[in-house]
């Protein structure tokens, strides 16, 4: 249970109640308290208090409320003051302590439940059952987002998820590691998909701009049942580890994006080595150099554009005309040609899939 929730409890009634109030446990550990300095020590009183069965008891001076949930003592409230209005005081606060616990324990189960379902850690058959017990839509449109963030000293990304988005019993914030966050977020039944990708951008601004966090962010696929939330969380999956092979540029991946790399990824490599030496005979990739490799980065970033590729590039467009008579002596592929790019253009993704899985050729 987070303390904190009890220490804004205190510091919301501190300015009401003009003695020094607090909450403790059954052994007497201060929880919370309007003298924050005394947050950790141990009230000297609590063996008289605990003496007792009754609820409100006054010793040494300090008015003690206990507070029971479910039946069983979890928490004591005190003031130090023997005032008659204490108990008055107390059991006001008692019913604040009630309300915090069974909402954090609310919220706490939730986001258990909702961990277990995309790590797949809950049987299909008692998805649907629980998610009624603990009052969580079933059918309604939802999406994950999976943050892989760098370890930063004393920020935490998954407190900027929650404040971005506060709708704690729609949207989850599910932390599984120091570096992999992930938010399960509810849409509108008439949602645009440009929102999907909206959210993801101001993830990443937000994380970049309040905690100066580098991250990542892949996106499943919209769901629309409680059960399916665990295949798009296994997309974000997928998003990020074919995009670090074929887009390490990109900081957003969506699933729904990936185009051909996700078809490469599908194949076994030893179909892709056999394609790549169909492809270059004789070492011939190995024969490109790195400017004519950026050369034809740029070639297709420009639609096979000549002229538009030339003024990226600086150069004159006789001399890119000539590096391209170079990379079809070399390779018998001519980057004019439209069929030819396509089998160069899928040939390169082959080779980044290829160099990121080298234990399996």
């Amino acid at each position: 249970m987070s303390v904190k929730l009890y220490q804004n409890l205190i510091n919301q009634v501190r300015d009401t109640i003009d003695s020094e109030i607090g909450i403790i446990d059954e052994n007497g550990l201060v929880l919370a308290c309007s003298n924050e300095e005394r947050v950790g020590n141990v009230n000297p009183l609590i063996d008289e208090v605990m003496k007792t069965e009754d609820s409100f008891v006054v010793v040494g001076g300090q008015s003690f409320q206990k507070i029971y949930i479910r039946n069983k003592m979890e928490y004591i409230a005190y003031i130090d003051s023997d005032d008659s209005n204490n108990s008055k005081y107390l059991k006001l606060i008692s019913i604040n302590i009630i309300n915090i616990k069974a909402y954090y324990d609310e919220k706490y189960d939730k986001i258990n439940f909702i961990k277990s379902v995309i790590l797949d850690n809950i049987l299909p058959g008692d998805i649907t059952l629980r998610a009624k017990e603990l009052h969580i839509a079933n059918n309604v449109f939802r999406v994950v987002y999976l943050i892989k963030t760098e370890s930063a000293k004393d920020i935490y990304a998954h407190e900027i998820i929650e404040g971005l988005f506060p709708r704690k019993t729609k949207d989850f914030v599910v932390i599984l590691d120091d570096e992999t966050t992930v938010l399960i977020k509810e849409l509108n039944s008439n949602y645009d998909y440009k929102e999907v990708n909206k959210n993801a951008k101001i993830i990443l601004d937000n994380l970049s701009t309040e905690g100066m966090i580098k991250s990542k962010i892949g996106i499943g696929t919209v769901v629309d049942n409680i059960k399916d939330i665990g295949r798009s969380f296994k997309e974000a999956q997928t998003a990020l580890l074919i995009g670090e092979i074929f887009e390490n540029e990109k900081n957003i991946i969506d699933y729904n994006k990936l185009g051909i790399g996700r078809l490469i990824y599908q194949l076994p490599p030893t179909l892709c080595r056999l394609f790549l030496n169909e492809v270059f005979k004789d070492g011939a990739f190995e024969a490109l150099d790195a400017e004519t490799m950026n050369t034809i980065v740029k070639f297709f970033e420009n639609n096979l554009n000549v002229s538009e590729t030339s003024r990226q590039l600086f150069v004159h467009r006789n001399t890119l005309v000539y590096r391209l008579d170079k990379i079809q002596k070399v390779t018998g592929l001519d980057l004019r040609q439209f069929d030819d790019a396509i089998i160069f253009k899928v040939a390169i993704l082959v080779k980044k899939y290829l160099d990121s899985n080298r234990d399996l050729v």
